[in-house]
């Protein structure tokens, strides 16, 4: 008769106990490293918080609906600065989401194979060339090449224009708000055009199949199939590279003139970026309510950032949530 300890099920009890303890562990593991990320968004916001009070309680309401910034006689208006980094992200965002976009429906649908691989590598090496290179080549050559050809052809072509001609007013000096947006168009391309090339790679080929099958050509399918099935995760690369944007400090400090406190339409004004406005005022910043008030402009931007990314976060769901191909 064989008792209950000999049965090989008893001795299985010991080993499963350790496996649910490792199971505990790991569980415990990433569950602490899933923690992390939103416990350091509630630090730095406190922190921010807290730093800025001074220049807060001091200023009012009025730190972002003025743009008077006098240090000496202690007024802070910071709309100026949020105004800059609103204007040259748009420019950098309508400037370089189409060509990333572009380039990755080439390296995920037209381009050969022994050409999809080094064209990808070479667009991706743009995002890990340092910013700074990107502002001296910006202030030695693309300034340059603003204020002598691009800027005086925009005002002479469509200054004229009503409405449109608004943003090609004045003179053209090349270190303006149209110059860093055209700095951040390229340094947001590789983010764009590397997530895009992704999503549109990973669209099944029963969408493309379909499409042909039903006559379609080349551009009807990416069209009708391609682009409706991957709208999501496109609207979300965009939006990271438009996060880049808005935190982007030295290579728009060197190329957007530093210089204007009014808003104008205009993209030849000079100006700042509440990045920018940072790095060029931190240093400066000799008395409490000083200091404060660059750190609130870092607290606005922090806020700011984060309302942008809560609206194209509701836009990418809501486009998900859409027809995922072309209505027949």
């Amino acid at each position: 008769m064989t008792s209950i300890s000999d049965h090989p099920a008893a001795h299985r009890g010991p080993r499963l106990r350790r496996r649910d303890v490792g199971d505990q562990l790991f569980r415990t593991v990433v569950t602490a490293f899933a923690a992390l990320p939103p416990l350091i968004i509630v630090g730095l916001t406190l922190l921010l918080v807290v730093d800025s009070w001074p220049a807060l309680s001091h200023s009012g309401l009025s730190f972002v609906t003025t743009t008077a910034w006098d240090p000496v006689h202690l007024e802070f208006g910071a709309a100026h600065y949020v105004f800059g980094t609103l204007m040259t992200s748009a420019v950098g965002l309508v400037l370089g989401a189409p060509v990333a976009i572009g380039a990755a429906l080439f390296l995920a649908e037209y381009a050969p194979k022994w050409l999809r691989e080094p064209v990808a590598y070479m667009v991706e090496m743009l995002a890990v060339i340092p910013s700074i290179i990107y502002g001296l080549w910006g202030f030695f050559v693309l300034a340059p090449l603003m204020r002598t050809y691009v800027e005086p052809f925009l005002k002479d072509y469509l200054g004229p224009i009503p409405v449109v001609g608004a943003l090609f007013t004045g003179p053209a000096i090349g270190r303006d708000m149209l110059t860093a947006g055209v700095i951040l168009a390229i340094m947001i391309l590789p983010t764009i055009a590397a997530i895009s090339r992704e999503i549109i790679a990973a669209v099944p080929d029963q969408q493309r199949e379909g499409m042909i099958g039903l006559g379609a050509t080349k551009w009807e399918t990416i069209a009708g199939a391609v682009l409706p099935y991957a709208r999501g995760g496109i609207i979300g690369g965009v939006m990271l590279g438009l996060g880049r944007a808005f935190g982007e400090t030295m290579a728009v400090t060197m190329v957007i003139g530093n210089a204007s406190k009014a808003i104008s339409p205009s993209l030849f004004n000079p100006g700042y970026t509440m990045a920018s406005a940072i790095a060029n005022q931190f240093n400066e910043a000799d008395s409490e309510v000083y200091f404060s008030a660059v750190v609130a402009v870092g607290l606005v931007l922090l806020v700011v950032s984060g309302v942008v990314n809560g609206a194209a976060r509701l836009l990418v769901w809501r486009v998900a949530k859409g027809p995922q191909g072309l209505r027949i």
